[in-house]
């Protein structure tokens, strides 16, 4: 395999940091315009895939309720959707890429057993002191919350006991007076 003198500028690229935010609708986490549908077009004209036109037309729609009238978020914004055919096809490819991430790791875990055993080693040593330091900062931090917890509760019977509601005395005359017997 020959090497290469340098590396790829389109390769490079993809390892710089892009403080551009992309602002077009998402599906899985990926840009619908840019990315889906200039794919989904492609996959169309080499006959892999058959995405009606309408939903690479307009992909978004509208969402609607049960008894066909729009639905609307509770900030009332109407509800947009991706089109069905393009979620489905998406759904189906988060499937396989899953899949095949998990056919892969089973294979290299299968056929090298024993570096795939050592990462997993290596990987467990590493993670085990952020582990312990994580432990000690939510002990330490659930230790806080009760305090808190306490110090609230302890100020409520202050003032409670300040206003006399809380352990008002019952006098044999009270109780009766409570009771409704004269």
């Amino acid at each position: 395999m020959p090497k290469l003198k340098e590396t790829p500028q389109y390769i490079r690229n993809l390892l710089l940091p892009n403080t551009k935010s992309p602002q077009g609708r998402r599906v899985w986490s990926i840009d619908l315009e840019t990315v889906w549908l200039p794919f989904f077009l492609a996959t169309n004209a080499m006959g892999d895939t058959a995405i009606p036109s309408d939903a690479l037309g307009c992909p978004i729609r509208l969402g609607y309720d049960k008894d066909g009238s729009v639905k609307f978020t509770k900030t009332g914004r109407p509800v947009s959707k991706v089109a069905k055919p393009l979620a489905d096809s998406v759904t189906l490819i988060r499937q396989n890429f899953v899949a095949n991430l998990q056919d892969y790791a089973q294979q290299v875990a299968e056929g090298k057993q024993e570096d795939y055993a050592h990462q997993v080693e290596l990987a467990q040593k590493a993670g085990q002191p952020i582990i312990a330091h994580d432990k000690v900062e939510l002990g330490k931090a659930i230790q806080l919350q009760i305090e808190e917890a306490l110090r609230v509760a302890e100020e409520a019977t202050g003032e409670a006991e300040a206003t006399g509601e809380a352990e008002a005395e019952t006098t044999p005359e009270k109780e009766k007076e409570l009771a409704g017997v004269s």
